[in-house]
C-alpha cells in the first residue's frame, strides 16, 4: 500500500514568510521533496512558486518548521532561510519558462524524514494512466492570507475539481484549472490526488488500487475585471521534476513552453499581496 499522501504532505508543507519591516510580512507556501543529489546522498529540496521568492525583497526568509512535543502538542518553530547572496542574487533555481522554484535546504531531521519521495511527483504518463480529467477531485495545501490551520503552523487542506479540458500531456498543456477559491499565500502549495482503494471505471487503475501522486503546484488565480473567479491555475509536476534536475545540473534538459495564460485575465496569486500582521 502506498502512503497516505494527504497526511504525509501536511507534514511536508511549510509556510514561507519574510517580515517587511513595517509590521507586516509576505507569505507563500512550499513543500519538501526528497531527491538524492548527484553523489547519491540524501537531499531535501524545497519547492515553491518562483514568484514567492521573487516578491521577497530581503536576503533572508523564514521557513515554518514545527516541533512535536512529548505531551502530544506541537510548537511552531520557524528557522531562517537565506534566499539571496550579498549581491542580492537569488540562491534558488527556477524553471526557465514556468513559475517553479527549487532550493536545497538543510531541514531538521524530522522534516528531512517527512520530505516526499521524488517518485510521487506525477510523471509524463500519470494523468493518462489513471485517466485524470475534468471533474476529478484533487486536494491542495497552503496558507491563504498567511493563515495556518492552528498555532502549530500546519497548512490548511482544501479540495476542488479539475475544471479544464484537456489536462495532458504537460508538454502541450503545462497548466490546468482547479475549481476552488485561491488567495494570496496559497502560491507554491502542492496540488495532489490521494485515493485509497481507488476505483475508476475504464482506467488502468484496478479496484482496490491506491492512487497517490502530486499533480503539480498552485501558481496563479483567475481574476477577470478585478473579480476573483475562485479558480486556481496549477502547474504540472513535470516542471517540478525539471527544476529539481536543474538544481543538480544547470544544463539539464527542460521543456520550454510559451508563457500563455490558461484563461484570459489570469493573474498571479502573488505572495507580495499576502501581507498580514507580523
Amino acid at each position: 500500500m502506498v502512503m497516505d499522501l494527504s497526511m504525509e504532505l501536511i507534514q511536508a508543507t511549510v509556510q514561507l514568510e519574510q517580515p517587511l519591516g513595517d509590521g507586516t510580512r509576505t507569505v507563500g507556501t512550499g513543500f519538501l521533496i526528497s531527491s538524492p543529489g548527484p553523489d547519491g546522498h540524501p537531499r531535501t529540496v524545497l519547492i515553491t512558486a518562483n514568484h514567492v521568492f521573487e516578491k521577497m525583497p530581503g536576503a533572508v526568509a523564514r521557513i515554518g518548521y514545527r516541533i512535536a512535543n512529548a505531551d502530544g502538542s506541537w510548537s511552531y518553530a520557524p528557522q531562517t532561510l537565506k534566499i539571496r547572496d550579498g549581491q542580492g542574487h537569488g540562491l534558488w533555481t527556477h524553471h526557465p519558462s514556468r513559475d517553479v522554484a527549487a532550493m536545497t535546504v538543510t531541514a531538521p531531521e524530522a522534516f528531512a524524514r517527512a520530505a516526499i519521495p521524488l517518485d510521487y511527483l506525477a510523471a509524463d504518463d500519470t494523468f493518462a494512466r489513471y485517466q485524470i480529467g475534468a471533474g476529478d477531485e484533487m486536494m491542495a495545501l497552503g496558507f491563504p492570507r498567511g493563515l495556518a490551520a492552528n498555532q502549530a503552523g500546519f497548512p490548511i487542506l482544501r479540495s476542488g475539481r479539475v475544471a479544464s479540458y484537456p489536462v495532458a500531456p504537460a508538454r502541450i498543456f503545462p497548466t490546468f484549472l482547479l475549481d476552488f477559491a485561491v488567495f494570496p499565500g496559497n502560491s507554491g502549495g502542492p496540488v495532489f490526488m490521494s485515493e485509497l482503494g481507488h476505483r475508476r471505471s475504464g482506467a488502468t487503475a484496478q479496484p482496490g488500487q491506491d492512487v497517490a501522486f502530486i499533480a503539480g503546484l498552485l501558481t496563479q488565480q483567475v481574476e477577470l475585471n478585478s473579480e476573483r473567479l475562485e479558480i486556481g491555475i496549477v502547474t504540472h509536476a513535470k516542471y517540478i521534476r525539471e527544476t529539481i534536475a536543474l538544481v543538480s545540473d544547470p544544463a539539464a534538459p527542460v521543456t520550454v513552453v510559451a508563457a500563455e495564460p490558461a484563461v484570459s485575465g489570469a493573474r498571479a496569486a502573488s505572495a507580495e499581496e499576502a501581507a498580514s500582521p507580523d
